[in-house]
């Protein structure tokens, strides 16, 4: 795929762990961890906002997009 989530980058970077992130942002641990791992398919708005003002950033800071060749 060619976005790249580096939710765990940031949550690095903010010294945040995932079970205080998840509870903070009301979703499960589980769901946390596919979204940092790119598992999902999709990721509602609501929740990158709560991601987003949880950990003080932009969205472009956790999802980046890498030019592959991926075909649609």
């Amino acid at each position: 795929m060619s976005i790249i989530v580096n939710l765990d980058v940031v949550m690095a970077q903010r010294k945040i762990r995932s079970k205080d992130l998840a509870e903070q942002i009301g979703i499960t641990e589980q769901n946390l961890s596919l979204l940092k791992t790119g598992k999902v398919r999709g990721i509602r708005f609501s929740t990158l906002e709560k991601i987003c003002q949880t950990l003080g950033c932009q969205p472009g800071d956790i999802l980046e997009y890498q030019k592959g060749n991926d075909q649609l």
